[in-house]
């Protein structure tokens, strides 16, 4: 971690995050500038990835599902979190045999012959077959990068669940005329969850041709699923570690078991002149530590400075708050962040518990089915630089 980074003083966290008894005051030390006592030396690598001269963010969807209850109720029904995600019986794979019963060949089956273009007569069929597919959203954001010649190129990261819901998002935001003018070049995939993958018609269907880039780990399931949904362009599998894309841009696929037999997560990072590093994720299943100290050890950016982040950072996805996450919202202050825009799983809770600590959040407008405006919500933007 770099020596310029913002500390808390150890006793000042105690007071606000997790309290001062003996098993606090353990967790607090497990994030102090303490521990780093105990840790090797290590040579960052300080690969230049180029510099861009501002990223902007715009919140397509980040509502994955309406009701915590219901989509928690149905793991655990199905057997729990280590089921495969393709057997949960949810749409779009709804084979009308029920919870946990599913198959995605079976599911498949009932509308591939609709996809990418009949979305609405296919979303009728999968929603006579498969289970809560109300509760069904999805999460997906526009990435805009202003190069430093002034030139904007434009991406998506992820594409969502429900066809019918991220249509809507799509129409809402202006997606289908960027994606059918092809203003968007590539399409970046976070992981092969459903909430972020299963969506992709709904982009297809307006360019069938866009460059895919996926983190190296999916399953067949998803490799087929590509081909069903009728892609046609250019499909990258991105190997683990960095991997540049433009100046200024570069992703990093980290090689992770995920829950509902998902393998890999792929996270962007930015180098963004005069101002430093812009992290931006979908879900951040490698946590958010990981996250920062991989940008830390592999990345040269400006001012050594981290910036910025955003997205999904995976502390209280359902809002079930555990004392061990007051550790992580103490840690965060560690990175002198600047901007934090956050939604996804964060969870409303983090981020309300992030204000409260005094971090720098962006908060949004709670529109479009947002449940908060300590979220950056649907239709809401934030800009680094």
């Amino acid at each position: 971690m770099s020596d310029n980074m913002k500390r808390r003083d150890f006793l000042k966290g105690a007071a606000t995050g997790v309290g001062v008894g003996l098993l606090g005051a353990m967790g607090l030390y497990s994030y102090s500038p303490m521990r780093e006592g105990y840790f090797p030396e290590t040579e960052r690598k300080m690969t230049d990835i180029g510099m861009c001269r501002s990223v902007k963010v715009t919140n397509i969807s980040e509502t994955s599902w309406f009701e915590n209850g219901v989509l928690m109720g149905d793991i655990k029904g199905a057997g729990g979190l280590l089921v495969n995600q393709y057997d949960y019986n949810w749409p779009p794979f709804g084979n009308g045999k029920g919870l946990g019963k599913g198959s995605y060949d079976e599911g498949i089956a009932k509308i591939k012959h609709l996809l990418p273009n009949r979305l609405e007569e296919a979303w009728d069929i999968i929603e006579a077959n498969s289970v809560h597919p109300e509760n069904a959203g999805g999460y997906a954001a526009l990435v805009e990068v202003e190069e430093m010649s002034g030139n904007k190129r434009k991406f998506l990261l992820d594409v969502g669940w429900s066809y019918k819901w991220c249509d809507e998002c799509f129409k809402r935001e202006g997606i289908d005329k960027m994606l059918e003018n092809k203003e968007i070049e590539a399409l970046f995939f976070s992981h092969e969850h459903f909430d972020h993958f299963w969506g992709l018609p709904v982009a297809l269907k307006y360019d069938p041709d866009i460059t895919i880039y996926i983190p190296e780990g999916f399953y067949p399931e998803g490799l087929q699923y590509i081909k069903d949904c009728g892609h046609t362009g250019k499909l990258i599998t991105v190997k683990n570690g960095l991997n540049k894309v433009i100046p200024g841009m570069a992703s990093y696929v980290f090689a992770i078991p995920i829950i509902c037999r998902v393998y890999g997560e792929q996270s962007l990072y930015f180098n963004v002149a005069d101002k430093g590093l812009v992290s931006v994720t979908g879900c951040c299943h490698q946590g958010i530590i990981r996250f920062a100290e991989t940008a830390y050890n592999e990345i040269k950016y400006e001012n050594d400075n981290c910036h910025g982040i955003y997205g999904g950072l995976h502390i209280s996805p359902f809002d079930d708050w555990d004392p061990k996450y007051d550790d992580l919202v103490i840690s965060l202050g560690d990175y002198g962040f600047e901007r934090i825009g956050c939604n996804h799983c964060t969870g409303v809770l983090c981020a309300k518990k992030f204000i409260a600590a005094g971090y720098p959040v962006v908060e949004g407008t709670a529109k479009f089915r947002s449940k908060d405006k300590a979220y950056l919500g649907n239709g809401d933007t934030i800009t680094f630089g």
